[in-house]
């Protein structure tokens, strides 16, 4: 899974929100190393809906443009926390090695 697509899903499992209610809240989460233009959001999103993982919540005009809200669904929850949790395993094999060899606060090891 894609940053992009593990991101969209993460901001996502707060609740519904527009596209660029996700943008932004992607940028902010990433602390602005995530900046995604408003093709790879929708580019996201139709492949996060053909797989069932996020559907249209609603649709409301704003200002005279219509908005188009998104929520994930349950499957979408389940992957996450797949996701999720492989990722954390990664994390912490890389962060077990880096102490080992004194790069990281912890045990033993020289740099």
């Amino acid at each position: 899974m894609s940053e992009q697509t593990f991101l969209v899903l993460t901001v996502l499992a707060e609740g519904a929100l527009h596209g660029y209610g996700i943008v932004r809240a992607v940028g902010e989460l990433s602390r602005q190393r995530v900046v995604l233009r408003v093709g790879t959001l929708y580019g996201v999103l139709d492949r996060l809906c053909a797989d069932g993982l996020v559907e249209l919540d609603s649709e409301q005009v704003h200002n005279g443009r219509l908005r188009r809200y998104y929520r994930i669904t349950d499957e979408g929850l389940t992957t996450l926390a797949g996701e999720t949790a492989r990722r954390s395993e990664a994390v912490r094999a890389a962060t077990d090695r880096l102490r080992v060899r004194g790069l990281l606060p912890g045990s033993g090891g020289t740099a």
